[in-house]
């Protein structure tokens, strides 16, 4: 399996992507530049958190553009996994690719801590390591992580099962109905706000980030044995 991490001019998390997938889980991963317009060869695509084109305009908006993006697009409506945290999430849902949008956080104030999270989800090629309703520790770092959609958009995230994490004990960022993860109807596209990249090693504080990439990998040596 081989990942490719998608580089943007102000990401900060793709060295992080990197280590999670190439270290910690020990599988190929290479960067793929913005401007670039080919993801032949690769199995799996990551958008890396940080502050693409310096957060201009909003949060995203600018990296949707980038000449990447296209493939990336073609590349979810194939099928194939796509996985964006932080900015990444930004970046999915100003593709298209996720519902609704991501707001500046309700404290107006940047976020950074480790966070509980529960498990909403298991039934899907990114999360089906973990247990349902398990409570896992990620830590997140944003500004914008304010999660909003309408209300028939959330009817039928409800409807389709595409909440995948919900912040657990408390909302650190006002996110309606404490989403903090969905993923596409199709089940191949999962943005998130929480970093599991920066929670694959106890050493960090927690390893719990560690079975999202677990899952992604399990589910391809899955395919390819069908």
């Amino acid at each position: 399996m081989k990942f490719a991490i998608i580089v943007f001019p102000g990401s900060n998390c793709d060295l992080d992507m990197y280590t999670a997938v190439k270290d910690s889980l020990g599988v190929d991963a290479e960067y793929v530049q913005h401007y670039e317009s080919s993801l032949e060869g690769f199995d799996a695509v990551l958008l890396p958190g940080g502050f693409s084109y310096g957060d201009y305009l909003r949060t995203g908006s600018i990296a949707r553009f980038s000449a990447i993006m296209a493939e990336v697009i073609r590349f979810a409506e194939e099928g194939k996994p796509v996985f964006g945290a932080c900015n990444g999430f930004q970046i999915l849902t100003e593709a298209g690719l996720l519902p609704g949008a991501l707001r500046r956080n309700d404290s107006l104030k940047f976020i950074s801590k480790q966070q509980h999270l529960r498990v909403e989800n298991t039934h899907t090629s990114f999360t089906s390591s973990y247990e349902k309703g398990e409570t896992i520790t990620v830590p997140i770092a944003h500004g914008e992580g304010n999660y909003y959609c309408d209300k028939e958009t959330l009817q039928q995230l409800k409807d389709n099962h595409q909440i995948v994490f919900t912040y657990a004990n408390d909302n650190p960022n006002g996110s309606i109905e404490n989403i903090a993860g969905i993923i596409n109807q199709r089940g191949n596209v999962l943005g998130m706000m929480p970093h599991p990249e920066r929670a694959v090693e106890a050493l960090l504080g927690s390893d719990d980030g560690l079975k999202l990439f677990q899952s992604m990998y399990k589910n391809y040596q899955k395919e390819l044995c069908q």
